[in-house]
C-alpha cells in the first residue's frame, strides 16, 4: 500500500530568498535545520502516518535532484529556477530608475518574477514520482499558490495553503487572480482567528473552506530545564532577572526597535538592579540592530549575533530566562513564544496576529499581552515580571500546560489529517486515533 504523501512547498521564489536573510546555506538547511513551523507540520503529519516531501527551487540548481533532510529523514526535492524567472529577476534589478513609468515597469517585472518562479512541468514530475496525494503551499497570498491551484486541477490533486504571516496582494493582477484561486483551493490552514475571519470575508469563502490550524510545537523536545545549570553554562549570575528573545533579526517585523526602547525604560527605572537581556538571532538587519543598541546605551544585553540552527543553544537560553519577550508587529502563528512556553517560560508579547489566540485565557495561559508599537506598555509588563520572579514562575507553569494541551504535534496533526481526508479520502485515511 502506498504511504499517504503530501508535497509541502515553503515560501520563496527560490529558497535562497529566505536562507540568504539568515546566513544559512542549502547544505546547512538539509543537514542541520530543524524545528519551526515547517518541520512542526512534518512531525504532526507523521503522527498520523502521512509522509511529507519538501519541494524547493534553488538558484544554484542546474537540474532537479533529490536530497534527504538529515535531522528528520524528510525527502527534499531541489528544482532549478526557470530561464524566464532568472531573466525576470535581472530585469527587475535593472529597473532601478525613479519615476512613475519605472515604478510601473518594476511592478510588472515583480509579477513576472513571481509567476515564473514555479516550474509546473518539473513539479508535476516530482508529484508523480513521489506519489503525492495533495499539495500544501506556504501562503495563499503568493504567486506559487496560484500556479499550484491550476496545476492541481490538471493533475487532479487537492491544493491547500497555510498562513504564516505573508503579505496581501499589491497589484491588480494578483487581486484578480487570487479572487479565483483562493475559492478553488481544497482548503486553507490558518492559525490566527482574526485572519480566518478576514480571508473568509475577502474571498467570500464558506465556513468549511478554512480550517483553524495553529502551528505545532514538539513538547517532548522543548521541556523545562535546570535554570541554575543553564546560567552557569552562560556565565550568568544565579539571582539576576533575565529576559530572553530569539528569532530572525528584522527590525520592523519583529519589533526589535520597540524592544530596545522598552528595555531602556526597564533599566532606567531599576538603576540599582542587575538586569540581563539575552538576544539570540541573526539576519540581514543585524548591523541596524547593533546601531539601535549602541544609540540607546542600554545595559545588560548579551547578543549571540547569528541565526542558530542548534536548538540546544536556544533551549539553554530559555532555561536561563525568567521571561520571554515577543515584541513582533506582524506574524502568522509564531513558534518562538510557543517554544518558550513549552520550556516553562512565561511570555510578554505584543498583540501581533496569533498572539491573542495563543493567550486566549489571559494570564492563566501563561502570557501577558500588550499593544503593538507601545514601548511603555511592554516595559511595564516586563518590569512587573522581573520584579516578581515568583509570579513569573507561576505563569511559566501555566504556559507549559497550555502548550501541552493545545499545540502538540498530536493535537495539530489530527486536524491536518482530518482536512486531508475530507479532500481526498481515497489517498488519506480517516484519523481515528494516534498511533
Amino acid at each position: 500500500m502506498t504511504t499517504p504523501t503530501v508535497a509541502l512547498l515553503p515560501w520563496g521564489d527560490v529558497w535562497e530568498d529566505f536562507l540568504d536573510t539568515i546566513g544559512v546555506s542549502l547544505d546547512e538547511f538539509c543537514n542541520e535545520w530543524s524545528g519551526g513551523w515547517l518541520f512542526g507540520y512534518v512531525e504532526a503529519l507523521d503522527w498520523f502516518g502521512i509522509r511529507t516531501v519538501l519541494v524547493v527551487w534553488s538558484r544554484e540548481a542546474r537540474r532537479p535532484y533529490r536530497r534527504v533532510h538529515a535531522p528528520t529523514g524528510t525527502t527534499v526535492w531541489v528544482l532549478p529556477a526557470a530561464y524566464a524567472h532568472r531573466e525576470a529577476r535581472r530585469l527587475r534589478r535593472a529597473l532601478s530608475a525613479s519615476g512613475q513609468w519605472a515604478r510601473h515597469l518594476r511592478r510588472a517585472a515583480s509579477v513576472a518574477v513571481g509567476y515564473t518562479a514555479t516550474t509546473p512541468r518539473s513539479l508535476a514530475h516530482v508529484l508523480r514520482q513521489e506519489r503525492c496525494g495533495a499539495v500544501l503551499v506556504q501562503e495563499y497570498e503568493d504567486h506559487r499558490f496560484d500556479v499550484c491551484v491550476l496545476l492541481g486541477r490538471w493533475l487532479g490533486l487537492p491544493v491547500f495553503a497555510t498562513y504564516q504571516g505573508g503579505s496581501h496582494p499589491i497589484t491588480r493582477v494578483q487581486r484578480w487572480v487570487r479572487q479565483r484561486t483562493v475559492p478553488a483551493a481544497a482548503g486553507l490552514f490558518i492559525g490566527p482567528q482574526s485572519e480566518v475571519q478576514a480571508v473568509a470575508t475577502r474571498y467570500r469563502l464558506s465556513t468549511n473552506a478554512v480550517t483553524l490550524v495553529p502551528n505545532p510545537i514538539d513538547v517532548r523536545e522543548w521541556t523545562p530545564g535546570n535554570q541554575a545549570a543553564a546560567r552557569v553554562a552562560l556565565g550568568l549570575p544565579a539571582s539576576v532577572p533575565v529576559v530572553c528573545w530569539h528569532g530572525r533579526v528584522q527590525i520592523w517585523w519583529k519589533g526589535l526597535d520597540v524592544l530596545i526602547e522598552a528595555w531602556q525604560l526597564v533599566c532606567t527605572e531599576r538603576r540599582d538592579v542587575d538586569l540581563r537581556l539575552l538576544l539570540c538571532g541573526g539576519g540581514d538587519e543585524s548591523a541596524q540592530l547593533r546601531r539601535l543598541i549602541d544609540a540607546a546605551g542600554v545595559r545588560g544585553v548579551h547578543w549571540r549575533d547569528e541565526y542558530v540552527l542548534d536548538r540546544a543553544v536556544i533551549r539553554r537560553r530559555l532555561d536561563a530566562a525568567d521571561v520571554f519577550v515577543f515584541p513582533s508587529r506582524h506574524e502568522g502563528f509564531a513558534v518562538a513564544p510557543m517554544e518558550a512556553m513549552a520550556c516553562g517560560c512565561p511570555v510578554v508579547a505584543c498583540d501581533a496576529p496569533g498572539v491573542d489566540d495563543l493567550f486566549a485565557g489571559g494570564e492563566h495561559t501563561g502570557g501577558v499581552v500588550v499593544p503593538r508599537n507601545d514601548a511603555r506598555a511592554l516595559a511595564t509588563a516586563l518590569g512587573r515580571l522581573v520584579d516578581d520572579r515568583a509570579l513569573a514562575a507561576r505563569l511559566g507553569k501555566a504556559a507549559r500546560r497550555r502548550v501541552v494541551e493545545h499545540y502538540s504535534p498530536e493535537a495539530v496533526g489530527r486536524v491536518l489529517a482530518a482536512a486531508l481526508h475530507r479532500a481526498a479520502p481515497h489517498c488519506f485515511p480517516k484519523p481515528l486515533s494516534i498511533p
